[in-house]
């Protein structure tokens, strides 16, 4: 495992994902770069880069560009950026969609965003890449849980302290505010919480759930048609599946994603891991104490369209110490390594690792 520890100015790391633009890498003359995004502060802050300088070794020469946004009228009300995947010369985020640790669910948190690559290069002279921002508004979380309602696939136990401090109380507060989303959220809802995120060549996003898991502890994720249409005027995006990975996780412990990326052939690589952090009081963890205790693991599964049953079947790469249980991101690194990327204190963890 090669590590290297880059003290940035914000440093709560969420997600990354590759930066494909050769524009980007030439104007900077790196080898190598990664779009790197932090869930404390909202959207317009939470946005980095880091490149890789040419003929420098993989464990010297990274350097950190804060990026400008221009989030628009959106500026500030885009909170919790937890996953993000690329797509066609686009960079997708993706909120959790989910709340505080002791809810409600919060509709700062229900939006999709994206940005252009070849945007950053002229990004300090246009005033900030321009982020097109889509707040759903609470669609998301119904087009989700009705998926899972309509699936085959069994959930781990409804429980009734999270809908009383997830979803009814989200419900009073939209209702003294008048807001037309309340119709959105119905009782006997999951409050979701979205951590991974990876397109398919088909062009739809696969969206990886720390929470829920199925009955037998095994992580779940959601295929989502028209994402890039939808950003476009089109439509709202529709479920085309739903997915549960067949090898992590038990009733005993089980785990739910914490960070994906896309490998080619339908072969997908992510972190799994606990059902919410344990550093912090957790009403989810209070209600399933069952979900606390995995280690954060490295898996691949390749998606077969053929599956009747949405089964996708998993291997084992890695398990990360115990020093190692905030890995946040994912991502292919140079020569057939693997670039995970942890939130640890005061700083920011890039550890690529070699896997035979």
């Amino acid at each position: 495992m090669e590590s290297i520890d880059l003290e940035l100015e914000s440093n709560e790391a969420s997600d990354l994902a590759p930066c494909t633009s050769k524009e980007v890498l030439k104007a900077n003359d790196w080898d190598l770069a990664y779009f790197i995004f932090l869930d404390e502060g909202h959207l317009d802050e939470a946005v980095g880069l880091l490149g890789h300088q040419k003929g420098k070794k993989l464990t010297d020469g990274w350097e950190h560009r804060p990026i400008q946004i221009d989030c628009g009228d959106d500026t500030g009300k885009t909170d919790d950026s937890e996953a993000s995947a690329s797509h066609a010369g686009y960079t997708y985020v993706i909120a959790s969609h989910y709340g505080k640790k002791a809810g409600p669910l919060q509709i700062t948190r229900q939006w999709m965003a994206r940005f252009r690559q070849d945007d950053v290069v002229s990004a300090g002279e246009n005033g900030g890449v321009q982020m097109h921002v889509m707040r759903d508004k609470f669609k998301l979380h119904r087009v989700i849980n009705d998926a899972l309602a309509a699936s085959d696939i069994e959930l781990i136990r409804p429980s009734k302290t999270m809908q009383k401090a997830f979803i009814d109380r989200a419900r009073k507060i939209g209702d003294k505010k008048g807001k037309k989303w309340v119709k959105q959220l119905k009782k006997g809802d999951y409050a979701f919480n979205i951590e991974g995120a990876a397109f398919r060549p088909n062009g739809n996003l696969l969206v990886g759930l720390r929470f829920p898991v199925t009955a037998t502890g095994a992580p779940v994720c959601v295929e989502l048609a028209g994402v890039p249409e939808w950003f476009e005027g089109r439509k709202f995006p529709t479920a085309a599946a739903v997915w549960q990975l067949e090898g992590p996780g038990s009733a005993d412990e089980p785990v739910g994603f914490r960070a994906m990326t896309y490998r080619g052939r339908n072969q997908f690589d992510c972190i799994l891991g606990n059902l919410d952090a344990v550093d912090k009081s957790s009403l989810l963890i209070d209600c399933y104490p069952e979900g606390a205790g995995a280690h954060s693991q490295h898996w691949r599964f390749t998606l077969n369209d053929r599956s009747k049953d949405k089964v996708a079947k998993a291997k084992h790469m890695h398990t990360l110490g115990e020093g190692e249980q905030r890995i946040e991101g994912i991502a292919a690194g140079p020569n057939g390594r693997t670039l995970y990327v942890s939130d640890e204190d005061g700083r920011v963890g890039m550890r690529f690792m070699q896997i035979s």
